[in-house]
């Protein structure tokens, strides 16, 4: 089959157009801002950023190691719903886990203690929500461990804790190097969580961007802090990727059935993990509800009707406004993600690699960076920023690379022969993808338009930025009314909150039922 360059063509010219174009606008505005104005650097603003995600991490995989070690190696009642369970934070967008812990350790919080304005705030947001990775990157390879080399070890003699030690961790090191490095990741680019967490003197790169760009008007500032963070994002992959490429350890995967714990000992942590793990997934979002629907711990209607007649916020509108532009960046997605994936899968090389590649690069840049880019960049020849189309565009280029992963994998699994058959009978390049590709890579694009549904409705770092009056949605409807003062906007704000929660979980389980059996999250 000759290379598809019509189909190349669409993914590469629009993420010219849309995220290396605006990317060089960034550089070329931080390379003119050598002269004048105020400090450029805040360096404790970077340190923060750096410390805190090196700290979330480590909590992450301690806090994530246990689960994922429990729902891979045990069978007991309700394991496949705990660990589904874990799956829900990470899926919610990153304001709602704010607001979620807020309502826990904030004022008035259900813990009565007022954590907000601190960093430990902030790192317990991050292990809530990314615990998740931990627990499907580990633990899906630890279920698949050949249990023999364990067995082995322990007829040797070697006690429980060698045997981990000296067996299980080594063979588990580059999945937990991944899940590490995807946690750090979006540690280091946080924005919703500490936009609501952190206090007036608490702020990330990403934070410091945004109230650079939308309070103090210092785009020679925020450009700086955005190559800084780009740079940062970028030698953490190559880390990364140089670690793996050493820790890479062939070894034969082999589906180890889970057992039940038989002895006292190992019943009391499959409970005590079980327990954990509830209270960590679970604190979070059903005190969020609580809060939402009740006052005083008294079920009460107030927060609706204060919705209703609130002069700060449309529900309505910005609930409209959520969902037209999901839609409009499912739709970009599966049309950019698709002929992305049929290149991918259907041709294997360096430069297929390479494709690859620079289609998830903006999963890696900030959401907030990539606005701040369409901020600068398109105001000529025509102003994009005034129209509404820019934002639904910057939601999908976060939604594309999880369209091309969804996809990849089915379309590269199609047999070959089904190919050169349909070819040998006269079928055309285009009539193969149509009739043979697209029906069997159907379910796997249903999922990835789903994912580009949830990441648009949650969507809060670009939208920040690119959000005109009359267009805001509902993260920016939430973050409206906790800014104002009063408990009934507070409240308000969480049952947005709660919504917005409600219609994220319910999108999420659909996804769930047309994912193929065995297909993972991440």
């Amino acid at each position: 089959m000759k290379r598809p360059w019509a189909l190349v063509a669409i993914p590469a010219v629009f993420l010219a157009a849309f995220f290396a174009y605006p990317m060089a606008t960034i550089l070329v505005k931080s390379l003119a801002a050598s002269d004048g104005g105020g400090p450029l650097l805040d360096a404790g603003v970077v340190w923060f950023t750096v410390w805190q995600a090196v700290v979330s991490t480590i909590l992450t995989l301690v806090a994530g190691l246990p689960i994922a070690y429990v729902t891979a190696r045990y069978e007991f009642p309700g394991r496949r719903l705990l660990r589904a369970a874990t799956v829900v934070p990470f899926v919610l967008p990153t304001l709602v886990v704010g607001i979620a812990f807020f309502a826990l350790i904030g004022p008035s919080g259900l813990l009565g203690i007022d954590l907000s304005g601190t960093a430990a705030a902030i790192i317990a947001s991050h292990v809530f929500f990314n615990v998740a990775v931990v627990v499907r990157v580990v633990g899906g390879l630890w279920e698949h461990l050949d249990p023999r080399l364990e067995e082995a070890a322990r007829s040797l003699g070697a006690r429980p804790v060698q045997v981990m030690r000296l067996v299980t961790l080594p063979l588990l090191r580059p999945a937990i190097a991944s899940a590490a490095a995807i946690v750090f990741l979006f540690s280091f680019t946080a924005f919703g969580t500490v936009l609501v967490l952190g206090g007036p003197g608490i702020a990330t790169i990403e934070v410091e961007i945004y109230r650079r760009t939308a309070f103090l008007f210092d785009l020679r500032g925020a450009a700086v802090l955005a190559i800084l963070q780009i740079v940062g994002v970028t030698t953490a992959l190559l880390v990364y990727a140089h670690h793996q490429g050493r820790s890479r350890i062939t070894q034969t995967l082999a589906r180890s059935r889970p057992r039940r714990p038989h002895s006292a000992r190992q019943r009391i942590f499959v409970v005590a993990t079980v327990v954990w793990t509830l209270l960590l997934v679970g604190l979070p979002t059903m005190v969020l509800a609580w809060r939402a629907l009740t006052r005083d711990g008294v079920p009460t209607l107030a927060g609706f009707r204060a919705l209703q007649t609130s002069p700060f916020v449309d529900v309505a509108a910005s609930t409209t406004t959520s969902l037209g532009y999901a839609m409009a960046a499912m739709l970009i997605a599966v049309g950019v993600g698709l002929p992305a994936a049929l290149v991918i899968a259907s041709h294997r090389g360096r430069l297929s690699r390479w494709f690859d590649t620079l289609l998830m690069l903006p999963l890696g840049t900030s959401a907030v960076t990539l606005g701040f880019g369409m901020l600068l960049a398109f105001d000529a020849p025509i102003d994009l920023r005034a129209t509404a189309a820019i934002i639904p565009i910057a939601h999908a280029l976060v939604a594309i690379p999880f369209v091309v992963r969804s996809l990849v994998p089915v379309l590269g699994s199609i047999r070959l022969r089904l190919r050169e058959a349909a070819s040998t009978l006269g079928a055309s390049p285009r009539r193969i993808r149509r009739e043979i590709d697209l029906p069997i890579a159907g379910r796997a694009a249903a999922v990835g338009a789903g994912f580009a549904f949830v990441i648009s409705l949650g969507e809060f770092g670009a939208t920040t930025l690119l959000a005109r009056p009359g267009s805001a949605t509902l993260p920016l409807a939430i973050f409206r009314l906790l800014g104002r003062p009063g408990a009934v906007n507070v409240q308000g704000a969480m049952l947005l909150a709660l919504l917005l929660m409600v219609m994220t979980v319910t999108v999420v389980m659909v996804i769930d039922r047309y994912r193929l059996p065995g297909e993972g999250w991440f």
